[in-house]
């Protein structure tokens, strides 16, 4: 018997996927939840091979939940917005059902689970970003979620497969790429000063020019950091200097 969890924080939404779900009887759904963090605590408990998985949602996104999870289920994504559908097809998703779809369609995405077996693959790959994911950063520290506004953040930092992402006295790990928040961060927030350090242009305090190559940024936390010749003129036109 293959393992189902509904996340949905609209009830209605649930009892419709449950509906069409009674024909398929090697299926069986193990959970219904209401919000992102109660769908990743019981897909890591109850290890789904499908979700149905709403994107708009109270807290976080279906996105957002999916970037937490290191063991990803197979997922047809469920929501009223066509806006979300490349994205979600970018990120591997069995199929995309845009609410409200009726039993016909339904059938349609299940035939694709049946025959293809599809299970998400990193999303690193996505280059598309909700509204949401410009104004925030959702991370795992210590055990917890974290959810970081972006005007929180001072700076991020290339390291190895990974970034740090430095808020106040915090640095925060995370397994994505520069090019990944260069895009979705925004180029008149956030500014690529150097191949190793993308800046929050709120945070700036100073921009030191010594003469030829020789630049530093100084930051209102009292960091420093290194300029490069591209990000020189980058940050110019973005100060207005």
């Amino acid at each position: 018997m293959k393992k189902i969890i509904i996340i949905d924080d609209e009830p209605l939404a649930r009892s419709h996927i449950k509906s069409c779900l009674e024909k398929y009887t090697e299926f069986t759904v193990v959970a219904e939840c209401a919000d992102g963090f109660e769908g990743i605590k019981k897909i890591q408990e109850l290890k789904p091979d499908l979700i149905f998985l709403d994107i708009q949602m109270p807290r976080i996104n279906g996105f957002e939940m999916l970037e937490l999870l290191e063991e990803k289920p197979a997922v047809i994504f469920t929501t009223a917005f066509d806006e979300y559908a490349l994205k979600a097809f970018e990120e591997n998703a069995v199929d995309y059902l845009l609410k409200p779809f009726g039993e016909g369609r339904f059938d349609k995405a299940m035939l694709k689970v049946s025959q293809h077996a599809v299970t998400l693959d990193k999303l690193e790959q996505s280059y598309g970003k909700t509204v949401d994911e410009s104004q925030r950063v959702v991370v795992k520290h210590q055990g917890e979620i974290r959810i970081i506004p972006a005007d929180q953040i001072s700076y991020i930092e290339a390291w190895d497969d990974y970034v740090k992402i430095h808020s106040g006295d915090q640095v925060f790990v995370k397994k994505k790429t520069m090019a990944f928040y260069e895009k979705s961060l925004g180029e008149k927030q956030f500014v690529r000063c150097h191949r190793s350090f993308l800046v929050n242009v709120s945070h700036i305090s100073a921009l030191d020019h010594h003469g030829g190559d020789n630049t530093e940024l100084r930051l209102r936390s009292g960091f420093h950091l290194p300029v490069s010749r591209q990000g020189y003129v980058r940050l110019k036109e973005i100060l207005g200097l």
